[in-house]
């Protein structure tokens, strides 16, 4: 048994996922002594965190008790680290991606791998003949309630599947009177901003393994909040989408409905809820919490329906009991790459993953400016 450094480069560290995710995760794996393989040995991450500001890098590197930090990324790309992480803007990363591959290191990135389709298996498929181990973040099948709803679908609970619907978003401050929850590039086509382009990513995996494969899309979107007040307190314009509502066709003749928006209060059980129904059954899960109501625990609900007042529609449904680990996704998503790495362990999350979810986004704007249904071919690399 033996402790084996990992050097990792976390490029964007000082935004949000950076300093509230992956920085604080990788770190406590750390400070467990490392990942445990299955020869024993432990897989201890050393980071090396990039960003522009060197007064924001100073401090996050003194606040995980000083890690190695600097503003050059040409500098950090020619260490002797092995995985490259980019949890920066969305714009250029594909430009950062090429460059990390040619430097000879891993790749685990964040969400959208790059603005479009044929960028994303780009980067696909070059780390592919570059022979490195490489991935996306896929977070959200590892929050408890989406994570009991998979456990559900592979016990075979729904039967054949009927439906997916996904309830999405909340309100976000325009940044007059509240400050904005997501950053101004969010909202920024230039700067690879746009709701379906980032949210897409989680929906198109979140689909393919919780009900079927994607094989159709249409959709529609708008523009509801169309000028916002960014960090520096100026007004710009939105000049892209946050609202998208998708219908999908699914491989073995399923429907999917995405209701998703950052103009949206919630009235739900969570911002982000997702049901599938099926013949035996159907489950409803938020992000921590999951219900189910079989074939036979069905009531009559159309008649009854029409006499709410003596008619509980939540007291019909179970709960999922707690019987699955927690620990947090993002942590689980390093955990999963670092095996891979570490022990070549299996692994799913890959760019080409990655690259499917970007291509769904890329028929839903194609669909929704068309006006037509778009179908979505198979990749390959």
């Amino acid at each position: 048994m033996a402790d084996r450094r990992i050097g990792i480069i976390l490029n964007g560290a000082t935004g949000r996922m950076g300093t509230t995710q992956h920085v604080p995760n990788l770190m406590a794996i750390a400070a467990e002594g490392g990942l445990k393989l299955r020869n024993g040995d432990r897989l201890v991450p050393h980071l090396l965190i990039v960003g522009r500001n060197p007064d924001r890098l100073a401090a996050l590197a003194a606040a995980h008790g000083g890690l190695r930090w600097t503003t050059n990324l040409t500098e950090a790309l020619h260490a002797q680290d092995d995985i490259f992480m980019d949890c920066a803007a969305t714009g250029d990363r594909s430009l950062r991606v090429r460059r990390a591959i040619a430097a000879g290191k891993h790749i685990h990135i964040e969400k959208p791998t790059a603005s479009t389709v044929d960028e994303a298996m780009e980067l696909a498929r070059l780390a592919h003949r570059a022979g490195v181990k490489h991935g996306v973040i896929q977070d959200k099948l590892f929050l408890p309630g989406f994570a009991k709803l998979l456990f559900v679908k592979n016990a075979g609970f729904f039967g054949r599947i009927l439906s997916i619907k996904i309830d999405a978003g909340s309100w976000i401050f325009d940044g007059a009177t509240q400050e904005c929850q997501r950053p101004s590039w969010n909202y920024k086509r230039g700067e690879g901003g746009g709701l379906a382009l980032d949210m897409m990513a989680h929906w198109r995996y979140m689909v393919d393994r919780l009900a079927a494969p994607v094989i159709g899309v249409s959709a529609l979107m708008s523009t509801a909040i169309p000028k916002r007040v960014d960090e520096r307190g100026q007004l710009y314009e939105v000049d892209v989408e946050d609202t998208s509502h998708a219908l999908l066709k699914l491989e073995g003749g399923a429907v999917g409905v995405i209701t998703n928006s950052w103009a949206t209060r919630v009235r739900r059980d969570d911002t982000m809820v997702v049901q599938i129904d099926g013949t035996a059954g159907s489950a409803v899960a938020g992000r921590m919490r999951c219900f189910t109501q079989s074939a036979v625990g069905t009531p009559e609900a159309f008649f009854g329906g029409g006499r709410p007042a003596n008619l509980d529609f939540f007291a019909q449904w179970q709960e999922v009991p707690d019987s699955l680990p927690v620990k947090n996704p993002f942590r689980q998503c390093w955990e999963t790459f670092l095996r891979h790495v570490g022990e070549d362990a299996p692994y799913v999350s890959t760019l080409l993953e990655g690259a499917k979810a970007v291509q769904l986004a890329d028929c839903a704007y194609r669909s929704a400016a068309e006006g037509r249904w778009m179908e979505l071919p198979q990749l390959h690399l």
